[in-house]
């Protein structure tokens, strides 16, 4: 009896084994691996001091032909000559495209660099002039953080009379009523969404208009009203705010007596 039982356990135990090598992968066997996906290097984007750099080696032959191009595609009249976007590098994009500026993009740069269309620009400037010219000065402001920006945003708030923040903006100035700064105001002007998002979003809370501007690697989610450009040159951001300027004063009957280069600096 005990005989038995034994013979019956080695009996088991045997079929286990055995089935335990079957279960086994051997060598030679195909192992199943995850299918691996080549994934597409991530563009590496120019910083900012790049992108000025860039903006500052504009030759004249490239602006020569940029504006030959241009003329050809459109008979109107720009806000100024086109000449003068291209010297100011208005329509230089950086390496990154995302699918919310895609549309604004006509060309890629033998070196990489997206090149937004500059009757876009011009056409979007234009309906943005239709938006600031329905408010007063004191019920607008501006911020713009990037340094590029500085010189053109105080000018800016000197020659319109529009409250304007350069270097820090204090997120919650215009929705936290126990802070001791706090205002109101119906229309924001951003430079650059991300490094202006405090003012963005604040200004998405209280659901009311921002107007921004915008290069080839921004997200225009919460903007209300964008202008395609450069947005990190001091050249590029000096010329849209004086465009803004000089046709906001004209509607407004303000004196304005600027020039060109007092928003950009010397342009050569």
């Amino acid at each position: 009896m005990i005989q038995e039982k034994q013979k019956e356990k080695l009996e088991i135990r045997s079929l286990a084994d055995e089935l335990r090598e079957k279960m086994k992968v051997k060598d030679t066997d195909e192992v199943f691996q995850p299918k691996k996906f080549n994934k597409k290097p991530a563009i590496k984007d120019l910083s900012d001091e790049e992108i000025q750099e860039a903006s500052k080696e504009i030759s004249k032959k490239e602006i020569e032909k940029e504006a030959k191009d241009l003329k050809l595609k459109t008979q109107a009249e720009t806000l100024i000559p086109l000449e003068d976007y291209i010297k100011c590098a208005v329509h230089l994009g950086t390496k990154v495209i995302t699918p919310h500026m895609r549309k604004y993009v006509y060309k890629r740069r033998a070196d990489g660099l997206a090149v937004i269309n500059t009757v876009a620009i011009d056409e979007r400037l234009r309906k943005a002039i239709e938006l600031i010219i329905k408010y007063e000065p004191e019920q607008i402001y501006l911020v713009c953080k990037r340094e590029a920006g500085w010189d053109a945003a105080k000018k800016f708030g000197e020659a319109t009379g529009i409250l304007a923040f350069t270097k820090k903006y204090p997120p919650g100035i215009t929705t936290n009523l126990e802070l001791e700064d706090f205002f109101e105001k119906e229309l924001t002007i951003i430079c650059d969404p991300w490094i202006d998002k405090n003012a963005l979003v604040d200004t998405a809370r209280l659901k009311k208009p921002v107007l921004s501007l915008c290069d080839t690697n921004n997200f225009t989610t919460r903007i209300t009203h964008l202008i395609p450009c450069n947005n990190k040159s001091a050249k590029s951001i000096g010329c849209i705010l004086y465009i803004l300027a000089r046709e906001y004063n004209k509607v407004k009957k303000i004196p304005f007596d600027y020039k060109l280069e007092d928003f950009t600096g010397p342009l050569g």
